[in-house]
């Protein structure tokens, strides 16, 4: 198939399912969106399902672009940065979670999970004051990142939103910290 001619169709349906999940895949509204005839849907993808497909090849290798910016974040500020510039894959990645029940869509939300822990992992101990127990920074990011794509929406991914669900979890783990400071010396 010729990327070029393909591309269209895919990041239509990509923004489509991002915001609607699969329901909205429509080919009759994506030959619209993209000023297209239905035949040449058929002709490039064959069905919903083929086209389907495409789209997570296409949300993986965004993945690792999200990934390779992440790991480069040195600071909050510049991971809530990459965050707002790739929104559309976020909410893409929430409908993969929300429609998990599906196992391409689970396949793929675990691979751009694992991506996304190893990407992100340092800089997520400093945002949250963890930075001397790593493994109890993965165990709260993993926990987070569930809780994280069940909350964000189109209006919410923005450096506010961000900045109170960082500062939220960072307080959360220091109110944690702080009990069990407390426990100990009882």
């Amino acid at each position: 198939m010729k990327e070029d001619v393909a591309k269209p169709w895919i990041i239509a349906g990509y923004q489509i399912f991002a915001y609607e999940g699969p329901t909205g895949l429509k080919i009759e509204r994506l030959s619209k969106k993209i000023s297209k005839n239905k035949s040449s849907f058929y002709h490039l993808f064959t069905d919903v399902e083929i086209f389907t497909d495409y789209l997570l090849k296409y949300h993986l290798e965004q993945a690792e672009i999200i990934a390779e910016k992440e790991s480069n974040c040195l600071s909050k500020e510049e991971l809530i940065d990459v965050l707002i510039e790739h929104k559309i894959d976020l909410l893409f990645n929430r409908q993969l979670r929300i429609h998990r029940e599906n196992r391409n869509f689970e396949a793929c939300f675990s691979k751009t999970s694992e991506m996304t822990v190893k990407s992100i992992i340092g800089i997520w101990s400093e945002i949250i004051d963890l930075k001397s127990n790593s493994y109890l920074a993965e165990l709260v990011f993993k926990l987070s990142l569930e809780n994280f794509f069940l909350q964000i929406t189109d209006e919410t991914i923005n450096h506010n939103w961000l900045n109170n669900y960082f500062d939220e979890l960072r307080m959360l783990v220091r109110a944690f910290q702080k009990n069990e400071k407390s426990a100990i010396e009882r």
